[in-house]
């Protein structure tokens, strides 16, 4: 057991556990709409045993991923899968189409749906993780995967709500975790049979490893994937075809259509309480439009193969409730009158779209006020900022 006071072992497990968490958001969102239908007893029977068959699953296909890992020229195959799902995770998606299949009302319908769900979903998960583990496990490898696994699914499960808001609101999390599945794809590929054991394929050209060697074929890999994400968002955001108006252009000059972006958070708040103040100190505050919108970031066309699209559509409805439900409530206490909107798509980019599709002449929106970090990162404020044909007004 001298293994799990090694540094080694637990940056491994902190690997695994982002890992999970970040490329495990969706099984979360499937677990919850194959069990919405249950009655509330068998709903948390049905993702207790939904989760452990997924557990044991995950682990026993990583055992294989970690055995196949030792043929010749998997490693650099596994390497290449994981440096397209890191940009795939820097990638804005967009909704794809949605299957027929519907939560089940049946426990064990719904218990069959998040297992075979989970197995088909699950692919990147065990590719990176086996990798992860690989690397840096040694002979423990299977060790800290089931040590990972069991501490990250519980937290997906039951905090998939928080994780999800929290890579919403700090979108840098996610570029880390791009950089990071690029970070054990540099590692991997350095580290493959054919290039370092002379044992294996004996004619092959070796290499000498070294943990420089390793650490700069890491570095090399990280830096691949920001850069990959970071040109295929902008070359995605410049083909997007612009908003056509869907009201007539207002005066100029004048205030007359404000669209506030709200997400259920502090800033959120922060920026109602602004607006509702600011029409105060307008001459006609009975003439000026607001429209209240929610955005909700799309689930991966992974969970569209198993989720409806009514159920989907149920689910995002239920979440832009929760998030408008704060703002709602300053507003009407306000007596201030407005209309409610409900989004699907990239936060910035939609309410950048919204605005103009209702030739808002400002949006006001909150912000955490992250600087320079925003602009390599990434944040909803910032992709708005880049978007917006009117001004933004940002509110910490």
């Amino acid at each position: 057991m001298e293994f799990l006071s090694t540094p080694e072992f637990w940056i491994a497990v902190g690997q695994i556990i982002m890992i999970d968490i970040l490329l495990g958001g969706d099984n979360a969102v499937v677990i919850a709409l194959a069990c919405r239908k249950l009655p509330p007893k068998q709903r948390t029977q049905g993702i207790l045993w939904g989760t452990a068959g997924a557990i044991v699953l995950r682990v026993i296909l990583i055992f294989f991923a970690l055995q196949l890992l030792a043929i010749p020229f998997l490693k650099i195959v596994g390497a290449l899968l994981l440096v397209w799902i890191g940009v795939k995770l820097l990638v804005p998606e967009h909704e794809d189409g949605h299957a027929s299949i519907e939560g089940s009302d049946r426990l064990w319908g719904a218990v069959k749906t998040v297992i075979v769900a989970d197995f088909v979903m699950s692919v990147d998960n065990v590719i990176a993780i086996a990798g992860a583990a690989e690397s840096s496990g040694g002979d423990h490898g299977m060790a800290l995967v089931i040590f990972g696994v069991l501490v990250s699914i519980p937290i997906i499960v039951w905090g998939s709500q928080m994780v999800i808001k929290l890579m919403d609101r700090f979108p840098a999390i996610i570029t880390f975790g791009g950089m990071l599945l690029g970070w054990i794809a540099g590692t991997m590929i350095v580290t493959d049979p054919a290039l370092v054991n002379p044992d294996v394929m004996p004619g092959f050209p070796k290499i000498a490893t070294s943990d420089m060697l390793r650490y700069g074929a890491g570095a090399a890999g990280a830096l691949l994937v920001l850069g990959i994400g970071k040109f295929l968002t902008a070359r995605q955001q410049r083909g997007a075809a612009p908003a056509e108006p869907l009201v007539a252009p207002s005066a100029a000059g004048r205030l007359r259509r404000l669209l506030l972006a709200v997400d259920g958070s502090p800033t959120s708040d922060r920026a109602t309480q602004h607006i509702i103040h600011m029409r105060q100190d307008l001459a006609d505050p009975a003439a000026t439009q607001l429209h209240l919108l929610n955005v909700q970031r799309p689930v991966s066309g992974d969970v569209s193969s198993f989720v409806a699209s009514k159920s989907l559509e149920e689910y995002y409805q239920e979440l832009g409730a929760k998030a408008l439900a704060s703002a709602r409530a300053l507003l009407d206490a306000a007596g201030v009158a407005y209309e409610t909107h409900q989004r699907v798509g990239p936060p910035g980019e939609t309410i950048a779209k919204e605005a103009k599709a209702r030739d808002c002449d400002l949006i006001v929106m909150g912000t955490r006020g992250a600087g320079a970090a925003a602009a390599l990162m990434g944040s909803v404020a910032q992709s708005a900022l880049e978007h917006a044909s009117a001004p933004v007004m940002l509110v910490k």
